[in-house]
């Protein structure tokens, strides 16, 4: 594989293009066999959100965009003075900007794991996987591109500065950088689409759209994890803290551009006051630390989660 054969070459070992096709490293091992499992379950149960919503379905106006728990404003002085009317468009707009932001970043996505993939082992499993994951993405990122068109009919980027900062992220974030950069977008994604899938008081199609990314993202989490395991074996102490922090920071980037100050505006709502009321509503940063529970304990477990990294990480309500 592409990271490992990176990570034997730095060591100053044999590339694994150059060993015999029986000598194959253990690492090399749990990866394909990881691999081979999620390749029978993509190719039994993906889904197709193209053919499976009617997207030509009217929506029903009494329904939210997300759980109204889930969102940025619930529990605040300006939500309980906002009409039911304008709570559901706030959270339409709010989760047309996650979905967006997904999109962005989902991109990024798609672009480091078809760098890491560029020279790998064609024919292992590990490989097919990561095409497989690519394939998936590419079909999420249409899929929230043709939810926002319909929900709200307008799109949501990070500003200028995030844009720059993730174009930087995705040339220079290889192996366990790379991967965990994803697993944390994945994860804080995946709670909070759990928490709204099942609510009756979503939008059908929202639904459906989370049910999607939910069961084939889970695909995905597991894919990262072995990647990044893989990666953090022997790794030093200046590299293991140079990663953690580059992780962090990307972390950081992303959770704090999930709602962007534009869907407040386009909401109706009075968007600088919305995001001083986000930023300061504890409901919500305890909704981000509870979804990022998990994720903390494995970026523990590999030794991701060091002193400096804990602090973007805090400042990010996801600890």
């Amino acid at each position: 594989m592409t990271a490992a054969m990176e990570r034997t070459q730095s060591d100053g070992g044999t590339p694994d293009q150059a060993r015999p096709d029986n000598v194959v490293s253990m690492r090399d091992q749990g990866a394909n066999e990881v691999s081979e499992r999620l390749l029978a379950s993509a190719a039994r149960l993906s889904r197709n959100a193209m053919t499976e919503i009617d997207w030509s379905e009217p929506m029903d106006p009494t329904k939210y965009g997300c759980s109204p728990e889930w969102s940025s404003l619930y529990g605040t002085a300006y939500w309980d003075e906002l009409t039911e009317e304008q709570r559901i468009s706030v959270t339409r707009h709010e989760f047309a900007s996650i979905m967006n932001i997904g999109i962005w970043f989902e991109m990024i996505l798609q672009e480091m794991v078809i760098r890491d993939q560029y020279l790998g082992a064609y024919h292992d499993p590990e490989f097919q996987f990561a095409l497989t994951e690519v394939a998936d993405e590419c079909r999420h990122s249409i899929m929230f591109a043709k939810a926002s068109q319909k929900m709200v009919g307008t799109s949501y980027r990070p500003t200028k500065t995030v844009g720059r900062l993730g174009k930087l992220f995705k040339r220079t974030a290889k192996n366990e950088i790379a991967y965990a950069g994803i697993l944390v977008a994945e994860e804080v994604l995946d709670v909070f689409q759990r928490g709204c899938m099942r609510d009756d008081r979503v939008l059908d199609f929202i639904r459906t759209i989370n049910e999607i990314h939910v069961l084939e993202e889970s695909r995905h989490m597991k894919f990262a994890r072995e990647e990044v395991r893989e990666s953090m074996e022997g790794v030093g102490f200046a590299r293991r803290q140079f990663s953690a922090l580059y992780v962090s920071l990307a972390a950081y980037m992303i959770v704090t551009s999930l709602v962007q100050k534009k869907a407040f505006a386009d909401a109706g709502l009075d968007a600088e006051r919305a995001v001083a009321e986000m930023n300061s509503n504890s409901h919500f940063q305890s909704m981000i630390r509870s979804s990022c529970a998990h994720l903390m304990e494995f970026l523990d477990e590999v030794g991701l989660l060091t002193r400096p990294a804990m602090h973007y990480y805090r400042k990010a309500n996801m600890l």
